[in-house]
């Protein structure tokens, strides 16, 4: 299956075992719905069951089974928190950043690039195109992007003169 990335451990808090973990995801509480997640080290994922979960500022405080002290957590510093793909919430409307990174984008019948990331800027998101000629950024626009297809990984834009 695949897996989405949700967080990162940054690294044990307390003496216990419990892992203090940086949430890449704008709905941190969604930690607190999980059952359990796959830490990632290397190529190497981990499925652990949670024990106990909670948000505090802007950080994510778990404690999973089997990891009982300081020195066990210290083993997931720098580990990615990931979840199944089936375990993501639908959007109402709209698409998430791993949805679109990898995206063919084309103009017309010539591709522009690859979309290799989404910036959030205060206005609308840049998406960022790779390509053969380099680096192209594209607003996240109604008037520039005509069509997302998710599933066949395509996205067609016109782009605005100048760019």
């Amino acid at each position: 299956m695949d897996k989405v990335l949700i967080g990162e451990v940054l690294r044990p808090h307390g003496l216990s075992g419990e892992l203090r973990i940086y949430p890449l995801t704008a709905d941190p509480e969604r930690f607190l719905k999980l059952q359990g997640v796959f830490l990632r080290q290397g190529e190497i994922d981990q499925y652990l069951k949670i024990i106990a979960a909670r948000v505090q500022m802007d950080f994510v405080f778990i404690t999973f089974e089997g990891i009982d002290s300081i020195d066990k957590a210290e083993k997931y510093r720098g580990a990615k928190v990931r979840i199944d793909r089936s375990e993501v919430p639908p959007l109402t409307e709209g698409w998430y950043y791993f949805e679109l990174e990898g995206m063919q984008v084309y103009e017309g019948d010539k591709l522009l690039g690859t979309l290799s990331q989404v910036l959030e800027t205060g206005a609308n998101d840049v998406y960022v195109v790779k390509g053969i000629k380099g680096e192209i950024c594209v607003p996240a626009l109604k008037s520039v992007v005509q069509r997302v297809d998710v599933l066949g990984r395509r996205m067609d834009v016109i782009l605005p003169p100048g760019l």
